[in-house]
Formats: structure tokens, sequence, C-alpha cells
């Protein structure tokens, strides 16, 4: 067994990331997979942990029970394990919902939800999702078909269709479907003005919930509110879960989209094959996730016990990040990772593993086939309208997304 020793561009001991290597991993954790699949590093936020790159030991890790995510704990060893000038902006992000639950409250919070979320129970919503992504790219169409002029796919499609299928899940009323529309955009913007947009959203959630209590629909979130016979969600829970849903799952499918058709133009034979053959759109997904999917780590862990991954000790009260788009990628689990190919089979670890694998898995898997498949049909001469290179990326540690997507749809 060994620890991690110094390598370039340390800073005690810790390997430095920056917004370059989070905004293009790939080679980096190529590297790492390869010399250091288990190093100390230090985020941009300022944490300080260890970052996991094989497939192996993400998959172990995400689903070892001595490690946890308890958000009191979480908060107690940020102290030690963050930068002193940016601790109090890192606590901000440690609220306690069932992402930062352990079990016994996790599997509670679980039981009560997870009923919402089958892909059975979700597969009803297709037909209204499907219309919606019509109605969007009827707009698109309308105001580019010909013109030849570029626009924005995350701005138009990719961030806007989530949006209208939360309203939908939670039985907003229509009269209030443009004002939680528009409280929704500013919470995601990530502007100042997010802070009154947070409070405004939540005042009327609170409303919502009440309602759904009393006067219970066939919607998402009366189900999350209704007793399972023995036990039910408190408002504060209920207001947490819609609050995780609405921001985990608008990450999830805009970035799922974007990155999934920036992938498919980037291959134009890929492109073609799933146009000439839309009934390979789920297991195009799949690849489309493991290809470069939508987080580029899993949430925050921390260590109870020491472990061992690939020959390295982790002590305990470490914190322990997971590459998810290093795992995806490693040529151990894939063979020929860095190459797309739409009919490969197996698993990815995209929407991570064990307890904590992604509640809401089944809405985007679902939102991104219908996406895929209303726009290769809708626009058969889709294109760049940047070269790849040219194009941004969030520089966060969680989330793997562009800042924008310019294309043409052609003339």
């Amino acid at each position: 067994m060994t620890e991690a020793a110094p390598l370039d561009g340390t800073v005690d001991d810790h390997l430095v990331l920056d917004a370059d290597q989070l905004a293009q991993p790939h080679e980096f954790y190529k590297v790492l997979r390869e010399q250091r699949p288990v190093v100390r590093i230090v985020v941009p936020s300022g944490i300080r942990a260890w970052l996991v790159t094989r497939h192996q030991d993400a998959r172990a890790v995400l689903a070892d029970p001595r490690l946890a995510k308890d958000s009191a704990s979480v908060v107690r060893l940020m102290e030690r394990h963050t930068e002193p000038d940016k601790f109090h902006n890192v606590v901000k992000s440690a609220a306690h919902h069932m992402l930062n639950s352990d079990p016994p409250d996790h599997t509670r919070l679980r039981r009560l939800v997870n009923r919402a979320f089958t892909a059975r129970g979700i597969g009803r919503y297709r037909p209204r999702i499907e219309q919606i992504a019509d109605e969007l790219l009827d707009a698109v169409e309308a105001e580019f078909a010909g013109t030849g002029e570029e626009f924005d796919l995350l701005d138009s499609f990719a961030s806007p269709l989530p949006i209208a299928v939360i309203t939908e899940l939670l039985g907003v009323p229509l009269e209030q479907r443009d004002t939680f529309r528009e409280w929704s955009n500013g919470i995601l913007s990530g502007r100042p003005s997010a802070t009154r947009r947070y409070g405004d959203l939540a005042a009327y959630l609170r409303t919502l919930i009440d309602d759904k209590r009393r006067h219970p629909g066939p919607d998402v979130l009366s189900m999350f509110v209704a007793t399972d016979g023995t036990d039910v969600l408190s408002d504060q829970e209920a207001l947490d879960m819609v609050l995780l849903l609405l921001i985990a799952g608008h990450e999830t499918t805009v970035n799922l989209i974007g990155n999934g058709v920036l992938a498919l133009l980037r291959h134009p034979e890929q492109m073609a094959a799933l146009r000439a053959d839309p009934t390979r759109t789920p297991q195009a997904v799949e690849e489309l996730l493991r290809y470069d999917g939508p987080f580029n780590m899993a949430t925050l862990r921390y260590t109870t016990e020491p472990i061992v991954l690939s020959g390295t000790t982790i002590p305990a009260d470490e914190f322990v990040l997971v590459a998810l788009t290093s795992a995806n990628r490693d040529a151990d689990q894939y063979p020929e990772p860095d190459r797309l190919d739409i009919r490969r089979e197996g698993g990815n670890l995209a929407f991570g593993h064990g307890i904590h694998y992604c509640l809401g898995a089944p809405l985007a898997r679902l939102e991104g086939e219908i996406a895929l498949n209303a726009l290769l049909a809708r626009f058969p001469r889709l294109t760049l309208a940047r070269a790849p290179e040219e194009l941004g990326w969030r520089s966060g540690t969680l989330v793997r997304g562009l800042l924008t997507l310019p294309v043409r749809i052609g003339v």
C-alpha cells in the first residue's frame, strides 16, 4: 500500500485542479488513471479531497457503506479540508436533503419519493414531453428555418424543455406556469437576483404543497406528499425534494442534450446511423451518457474509516470525489473508450451507483430520448456553427456542460 506522493502542480501534496482541466478533462483523466488513479486534489472551490478515476474503484466507492454523505458531518469536515478563505462559501452548498443524507434517513426519504420516479411511472408523461419538444422546435423552426442564422440550442431547446416538463410533473396550474418558469430561470441563471427568486419560488411551492395535500391529483408532487400508509414527507422535506428535482433535474437534462448533440455533430456517421434507425435512441442515449455525460464528478462523500483503493490508503474523515467522466472512459472497462459508438453494449456510471443512484435517471433518459428523436427528425441539416475547440465549457467540479451550443439548421 502507498500514500500519494507529490506531483507536478501540487500544493501541500495536493494536485490543484484548474478550470482548463475541468473543461477538457479526458486526456488529464487518462494520465491519472494510468499513473495516479487515487490522488489528493484541491478543487477550485477550495475543498481538499481524494480523486478516484478508475471505473472499478469508482463503482466500489459509490456503493461502499464506509463512505457517508451526512450534511452535518460534511460541514464539520469542511472546516478542516477547505482553504480558509473559501470555507464560508463552500458550506452554503451542504444543504440537508436526500442527496446529502445517509441511512436510515436516506432510506426513508428514498422510499417515500421513489414510487413517483419509476421508469413505468415516468413513462406516462411521454406524450406530453413529446408535445413540449415539438412546440419548442416549432418556435425554433419559425424563427431560424431558411435564414442560415446561428442560434444557441441550449437556450432555445435544451434548457426550456426540462423546466416545462417539471411544471407538468408538479401539477403547476396552467395560469401560474409562466411565473413558475420565470422564477425557475432566475434561480438557475446564477445571477445576483437568484436569491430573491429562490425565496419567491420557495414561498409558492409551500402553498402548492399544501394544496396538493388537500386536493391531490395524478401529478408527481401529489405522490410526494401522500402518505405511504405509515409515513409522509414533512412540508420542508417535500420542499427540499422539489427544489432538488428542479435544480439537479434541469442540469442533468440540459447537459445530456447539449453534450449528446455536440458528440453526434462531431461524429456525423453516428448521427446518420441514429437518424436512419430511431429505434436505437435508448441505446444511443446510454452511449452518449458514457461518452460525455452531464456530470463530471459525483457529489461529495467522506470516509468513516480507512479504505484502500488501487493500493492507496485513504484515511478516515477524508473527502472523496469520484470522477464519473473518467470512469466512463476507462479502457479496462470499455474497449476503445474514446470512440463514440451508438451500438455499444454495456452500462455506465453517469448517474452514479448504489443507494445514491440518481432518482431522476428515468426522467432524464426519457427527456434525452425524446429530445434527440425530435431534433434529428426535424432538422436533417443541423450543423455546428463554431469549431468545437471554440466552444466554452462550464468550469465547476460537479457539472459537465457547455456554456452555449451554437448551431444552424440549414437552408
